[in-house]
């Protein structure tokens, strides 16, 4: 039986190595609750959804303040996200807990892989930018706020960007897509959605960064009200809770403790994490540890 010390302790640990990497827990929540809080691979895609929403909107009021968020560009490509959500809530109900992880498990390999491309990347830049200026300082210039993971994804910034987005059948297919893996996974899609409204909104790396958080809250909200309307939204919501205020607690100490490492080296160990998480989610789940 999993305690609230336990959740709690769970989520500083998780919160602290989010922080000082930079990146979203929603990735790594569903492993997260279900081998170390002992959950159901169901109860866990839940669980994720409330701590996507509930991380995401403890966030959005910075990112505002800071004038980051194209508000009316968020609420549209979110409303069209839902299509996505609605469906993927419905599919998550139809696979059995173990497909579910495994399905989850090739999407973070996946991920990892395109977090590692984008970091090495950028640490050729950084590595341009030393020769150049001199100094680690020359390579974080402008750097403050960005995480890690978020940080790489600029990698994918065309040199001259079209300053207008794309035609709509990309964006509303972009969206649904997006949307689909946060109703099927419990995933926030920040990995996804930021690249997605840089390449294909044309946003700058900053407003896509705080605009997702938008899209993130809006398909997590429409997953979680799909599953309460069919009756399959089950939270354990004590544990959930206490994960999400231990993460968030640690995750500002973590993020000051990154402030002076290499942003690519951030995303570097982040990606290196996702990949063994997504391997243990993989094999445990195929010798049916802990499911």
């Amino acid at each position: 039986m999993i305690t609230f010390v336990e959740a709690a302790l769970v989520g500083i640990v998780v919160g602290l190595v989010i922080g000082a990497l930079g990146a979203g827990g929603g990735i790594i929540a569903v492993p997260v609750l279900t081998y170390l809080l002992g959950q159901t691979p169901h109860d866990a895609t839940n669980g994720s959804l409330v701590i996507v929403a509930v991380t995401a909107l403890l966030t959005l009021p910075g990112k505002a303040k800071m004038k980051q968020i194209r508000w009316k560009d968020g609420l549209v490509f979110g409303a069209m996200s839902s299509i996505g959500a609605i469906a993927g809530r419905m599919i998550n109900q139809q696979i059995d807990g173990k497909m579910l992880l495994i399905l989850f498990s090739v999407l973070l390999l996946g991920v990892s892989g395109l977090m590692m491309r984008n970091a090495l990347k950028q640490r050729r830049d950084e590595d341009r930018r030393m020769e150049l200026y001199g100094g680690y300082e020359a390579t974080a210039a402008g750097a403050s706020g960005t995480s890690a993971v978020k940080t790489a994804a600029a990698k994918a910034v065309p040199k001259d960007p079209d300053t207008e987005p794309r035609p709509l059948p990309y964006v509303a297919a972009a969206a649904t897509a997006t949307g689909l893996l946060t109703g099927l996974f419990g995933v926030g899609g920040g990995f996804a959605v930021v690249p997605v409204l840089i390449l294909v909104m044309r946003f700058t790396v900053r407003e896509a960064t705080g605009t997702s958080l938008v899209v993130m809250i809006i398909a997590a909200v429409v997953s979680i009200l799909t599953g309460v309307t069919v009756g399959s939204f089950h939270v354990d919501w004590p544990v959930v809770l206490l994960f999400v205020a231990g993460s968030s607690l640690a995750g500002h100490v973590g993020g000051r403790l990154s402030q002076r490492a290499r942003q690519s080296t951030l995303a570097i160990i982040f990606a290196c994490m996702v990949l063994l998480v997504g391997l243990s989610t993989f094999i445990s789940t195929v010798l049916g540890i802990g499911v």
